[in-house]
């Protein structure tokens, strides 16, 4: 089974080897027909602690590294 990628923008960068990425996806509301915006914050390991606030990167779904961090950023 292929592992999700998902683009998003890193809002936090404070924890070591782990950033906050902040995905956010749109769809058509079914019942008022208009798009509608949700956004969802994921922590993801990065290695080399090379990405900063404001960056945009790829995050991947891997096995979990730790309680809440189950994803990697996919250097790109």
């Amino acid at each position: 089974m292929p592992k999700r990628i998902l683009q998003g923008k890193v809002v936090s960068d404070k924890n070591d080897k782990t950033v906050v990425v902040k995905v956010e996806r749109r769809f058509n509301h079914p019942l008022f027909k208009k798009v509608v915006r949700r956004s969802k914050n994921y922590k993801a390991h990065d290695e080399t602690n090379a990405k900063k606030v404001g960056d945009l990167v790829s995050i991947q779904e891997s096995k979990p590294i730790s309680k809440d961090k189950c994803w990697v950023v996919v250097e790109s």
